[in-house]
């Protein structure tokens, strides 16, 4: 048995992957120097820094979809990121890039994700709109995701320290929504990829929920990625590969491309806004909109790592503190404030 050390291990990167890919031992680097390794590459260093967070292990209690669902096999927020860090990987060996910082990225590009999943983005955002004196309408999301989960590996975890990851990987955590698209190729996959893990699992989660049945999806769509949520994925998957290597970019066809967004545009009609989860999008966001009101008057009692960090910004400070609680936690600090308890004598 014969031990592979990191040096060996960045000399086989650039044996065996594509010119394209980004190397480890040739990243941008860390804010701050740190000791390299003995067996671990930068890459690798990152994906486990990432995985033994607090951050990380209450992605398990965060709401996908569906925010009261009492069943033990819907997503959540972690199975979520463990499908996108699955399907990017299987992308990411296929075109030789870099599976190690394609992982670390998916790994860490949800740790900002507040409770409640996109409604809890949508309430806060409506709360600091509130608070900073802007019209709800024309003030757009200012919660960004993606952005808290930069924010997240940066400033708030390790004390305040943050854990000083390579420059790929927080560009490819910031990039992996909205229009900026991620420097290194790894970091498209992950973007992508995304977007193939949440439409599936999503119409998943919803025929077990018995909003949808397979047969209800557009026809088009079967046609064009296939009869399943198996054969759906392995159609898109195929197509991110094949197109890809003949580009040169991360792309997929555009019809394919077309088919998937049809589906996302057939989540928002008929899952994302069905009167079930509507119910409870209503409720969640009452819940952290009364949250928010109440942290902001009593400031005293947010944590003080989260006022330390803030350096004396209260929204700040109460931002990170409700994007950073699980479901169950958020609704444990709803009845201790809010609902009356009985009083023993």
């Amino acid at each position: 048995m014969r031990i592979i050390r990191r040096e060996e291990q960045e000399l086989r990167e650039h044996q065996f992957l594509s010119t394209d890919a980004a190397f480890s031992d040739e990243s941008e680097g860390r804010s701050r120097s740190a000791a390299e390794d003995l067996l671990r590459n930068d890459y690798q260093r990152d994906r486990d820094k990432i995985l033994h967070t607090k951050s990380f292990r209450r992605l398990s209690h965060k709401t996908q979809v569906f925010l009261a669902a009492e069943g033990d096999h819907f997503r959540t927020r972690l199975t979520h990121t463990l499908e996108v860090a699955q399907i990017a990987r299987t992308i990411a060996r296929a075109l030789s890039l870099n599976e190690d910082l394609t992982e670390a990225i998916a790994l860490g590009h949800d740790l900002g994700h507040t409770p409640f999943g996109h409604t809890g983005e949508a309430a806060l955002s409506a709360c600091l709109a509130r608070y900073r004196g802007m019209d709800q309408e024309q003030a757009g999301l200012l919660y960004h995701h993606n952005e808290q989960s930069l924010r997240v590996v940066e400033r708030i975890e390790n004390g305040g320290k943050g854990l000083n990851l390579t420059a790929e990987v927080r560009d490819g955590i910031l990039c992996h929504t909205g229009n900026r698209r991620a420097e290194t190729l790894e970091g498209r996959i992950v973007a992508v990829a995304d977007r193939i893990a949440y439409v599936n699992h999503d119409i998943d989660d919803a025929i077990r929920a018995g909003i949808l049945h397979e047969s209800d999806l557009p026809d088009s769509t079967h046609t064009l990625l296939g009869p399943d949520h198996s054969s759906r994925i392995e159609t898109l998957v195929m197509d991110m590969v094949e197109t890809s290597a003949a580009a040169g970019d991360i792309r997929m066809s555009e019809p394919i491309w077309n088919a998937m967004m049809e589906l996302r545009a057939f989540l928002f009609d008929y899952v994302y806004r069905a009167d079930m989860v509507m119910a409870e999008v209503h409720k969640a966001t009452r819940l952290l909109e009364s949250l928010f009101t109440y942290y902001v008057e009593h400031s005293e009692e947010i944590p003080e790592e989260y006022q330390l960090i803030s350096e004396g910004d209260t929204l700040r400070a109460v931002t990170d503190y409700i994007a950073g609680m699980t479901d169950r936690y958020a609704k444990s600090q709803f009845q201790r404030i809010f609902v009356p308890h009985s009083l023993h004598f």
